[in-house]
């Protein structure tokens, strides 16, 4: 009788042998627990073949090198004496950066009978096609968007609005904070002023829909005239609660010019 070490060797050789193109295989066995992330770490698959490697521990696996850099880890399925799990290894190098992979699908592993003609044949009809699809995906990926896609910092303005979420519920901003251009604005969308806090506030009569609406008109509407809006909650004060901002308390706002 084989030992497993002999098993798992000559299995992988043989399946290398029976895939499409040119396939070699490289064995290695592990001399402590820690040795088999240096390949798992690479393995391109979320499922039982993931589960095998973080679970148990792996004295030996092997590695298939094939066409155009493919590679596919072939390892023991635990508790399955009469089986093998296979999974392709997902590219590596200075090249490929994490959000190359962003929407591609991974290929998942598969587990294959120790027949290296049933498991070659299993192999070539189910994982090498998603295998492919995926590489290629990720390699397209790499050539057309070798940085990530970030965000581009927003342009410079010459006035913002910061309108704040006060502790006491109330929202708006100082008036003398308030750029010329943009009190008209409040003003149009339901902000109204209070002489004795000298600020513009929206009434909480609104509720949180009616007010959130308001404010997307004033970003939508001071965006059109290139004034930038801030949202921020304000600093913890001990100070004495101001009154409400209800309608009466309001004052209708003069037109500057």
């Amino acid at each position: 009788m084989t030992s497993p070490s002999t098993d798992l060797a000559a299995f992988a050789a043989d399946l290398a042998a029976r895939l499409p193109g040119t396939w070699t295989s490289q064995y290695q066995r592990h001399s402590q627990y820690a040795d088999q992330f240096s390949l798992t770490e690479q393995l391109w698959d979320t499922g039982h073949v993931d589960y095998v490697v973080s679970q148990y521990i792996l004295t030996h696996d092997a590695v298939l090198h094939g066409p155009e850099d493919q590679q596919l880890y072939v390892a023991d399925r635990p508790r399955y004496p009469h089986q093998f799990v296979v999974a392709a290894l997902a590219p590596d190098g200075a090249r490929i950066k994490p959000h190359h992979f962003a929407g591609v699908e991974e290929p998942n592993g598969i587990a294959v009978p120790k027949d290296p003609a049933r498991a070659a044949a299993r192999v070539a009809r189910r994982l090498l096609p998603r295998y492919e699809k995926a590489l290629w995906a990720v390699l397209g990926n790499a050539a057309h968007q070798p940085e990530p896609p970030h965000r581009p910092a927003p342009p410079q303005v010459d006035q913002v609005l910061t309108l704040t979420l006060y502790g006491d519920g109330a929202l708006g901003a100082p008036y003398e904070s308030v750029p010329v251009d943009a009190r008209m604005t409040l003003y149009g969308n339901s902000f109204q002023y209070h002489p004795h806090q000298a600020a513009f506030l929206l009434p909480a009569t609104y509720g949180e829909s009616g007010r959130a609406l308001r404010v997307h008109a004033v970003v939508q509407q001071l965006m059109a005239k290139g004034i930038g809006v801030n949202l921020r909650h304000s600093a913890p004060t001990t100070s004495a609660a101001l009154p409400p901002t209800s309608a009466k308390a309001a004052l209708p706002i003069r037109r500057t010019r």
